[in-house]
């Protein structure tokens, strides 16, 4: 079945490199390499741009990030700067501060659930992660609570477990580590190996019971907790669905479907079933370009990509019950 084109989002000048879904409003959050980030929106049955926040960093941005809330937006940038915007009284967001440690390019940012932590990820193989001040504290009150240096290389993405403070990074150096805090120091508690190369994106399933990695080696990997936290088995290995790296996956909230993009230009969406993983949509030019990023809207009924091309795309799965 080939996934459905719902909308075609353009204003980006260069590659875009991820998109992010506010988590309790219908809004889209995305960057890129023109030093921007863009909301989108619905209006009239079109999908348009309606705030450019621009001017705050030098260089390419990364990442963006929603707060758990929705009230906060991080934004990780090459400049080596991860800036934290909030929308102000009237309407327009602006930067309340920025957090600086990293020698270089940062890559990724995310949120805890709790809210309470903010983590960042770079060049310089590290993983930074910065508790939070409560109420909606001044980024001067933001504080490095942990600089972790357990990857051996260019760290790539973070992403943090859905109802607990584990975080989970994926690096150049194919591994993959899982930390928590234990009497206020952070330590890995796990380092997950199978990949053949860079992993590049991660993506927990709603219960936190499965972890999901794509890599550069063209495969995506599911892996489970053992009997022992510190033991994560993979579970299965999706192979041959991808004819590049694969450059990003996420995890349906709801029905807690896998969709995968990579430098193929190809969306590929799987379920589970007794008999393992099926795809059940897919699309095989779905950009003309790369595809960085793959996200699916909170409702589960929408994926958004992004590529190379500098375009976004929203997807469907056609049919009902999808």
């Amino acid at each position: 079945m080939e996934l459905e084109l719902v909308a075609r989002l353009e204003g980006h000048l260069e590659t875009v490199w991820c998109v992010a879904w506010h988590p309790t409003e219908n809004i889209l959050a995305s960057c890129g390499s023109d030093k921007t980030v863009r909301f989108w929106r619905q209006e009239g049955g079109r999908w348009v741009s309606f705030t450019t926040l621009e001017g705050e960093h030098a260089r390419t941005i990364r990442c963006v990030a929603w707060s758990p809330d929705g009230k906060l937006l991080a934004s990780a940038s090459f400049d080596g700067k991860t800036n934290i915007w909030r929308k102000e009284d009237n309407g327009e967001y602006a930067v309340v501060g920025s957090l600086e440690g990293h020698e270089n390019e940062v890559k990724a940012c995310a949120w805890s659930i709790s809210g309470q932590f903010l983590a960042t990820c770079g060049r310089d193989k590290t993983v930074w992660i910065w508790a939070v001040p409560a109420d909606d504290g001044e980024v001067e009150d933001y504080e490095c609570a942990a600089v972790l240096t357990t990857h051996t290389q260019d760290v790539k993405t973070v992403c943090w477990h859905p109802t607990e403070d584990i975080l989970a990074s994926a690096s150049y150096d194919d591994t993959i580590n899982l930390f928590r805090c234990d009497d206020d120091e952070w330590e890995c508690f796990a380092t997950l190996k199978g990949h053949l190369s860079t992993v590049w994106s991660l993506a927990f399933n709603a219960a936190g019971s499965a972890l999901v990695s794509s890599s550069e080696d063209r495969t995506i990997k599911v892996w489970h907790p053992g009997r022992s936290e510190s033991t994560w088995t993979c579970t299965a290995t999706l192979s041959g669905h991808h004819t590049r790296a694969v450059l990003a996956v996420d995890v349906c909230p709801l029905t807690g479907r896998i969709a995968s993009a990579g430098a193929d230009n190809a969306v590929t969406v799987f379920k589970h079933t007794a008999e393992g993983y099926v795809v059940v949509a897919n699309r095989r030019q779905a950009h003309t370009q790369d595809i960085n990023d793959i996200a699916w809207s909170p409702a589960g009924q929408v994926l958004a990509t992004c590529g190379d091309d500098a375009v976004i795309q929203l997807w469907r799965i056609p049919g009902p019950g999808h």
